[in-house]
């Protein structure tokens, strides 16, 4: 059985939270965001939180996302910390149906500062956070110079690589 008991040192975490389904008419998808925040914060020091950013979505939904970023503080190992996320995510109506449907609820672990971490359920920094100008925007304003430890790159050189104009390809006349 795995331990679970938090460590004696604390670790910084740099999660991702997004919405793309109201609950209500008051509880927006940017409402959902700070909800989910203020709950993160009643359980763990929050060091550093993004504004809340529109952003397009990802697959097959059609709802924007409001998504932001945060930097907390726990002792927790990643799974630990995992299972405590999605707990908020389901007490913010966050139902697992099918992959890349609208949710009133997503929060991401995105990078730790114990480095990688793998496991069945869990790899940490997430597997696509550097494609992803929804997280490494927002992530971008409060953890600049935070590196991913697989590239080396800091997290501003990522989102300025997305941002980078595309070449056109050239055509034929």
């Amino acid at each position: 059985m795995a331990d679970t008991r938090p460590e004696s040192r604390t670790h910084v975490y740099a999660l991702a939270l997004g919405s793309n389904r109201q609950l209500s008419a008051r509880r927006t998808p940017p409402k959902l965001v700070e909800e989910a925040a203020a709950l993160i914060g009643a359980r763990m020091p929050v060091i550093a939180i993004s504004p809340i950013f529109d952003t397009p979505p990802l697959g097959p939904s059609l709802r924007r996302f409001a998504n932001a970023a945060m930097l907390v503080e726990t002792p927790l190992p990643p799974p630990a910390l995992l299972r405590m996320l999605q707990a908020i995510e389901t007490q913010l109506g966050r139902r697992r149906h099918r992959r890349w449907g609208a949710r009133s609820m997503d929060i991401d672990i995105i990078l730790w500062s114990g480095g990688t971490w793998r496991e069945r359920r869990l790899t940490v920094p997430h597997a696509a956070f550097c494609t992803r100008p929804f997280v490494l925007t927002p992530l971008s304003l409060i953890a600049p110079g935070w590196r991913d430890p697989r590239s080396g790159l800091a997290i501003r050189h990522l989102s300025a690589r997305l941002k980078k104009a595309k070449p056109k390809r050239p055509t034929s006349g």
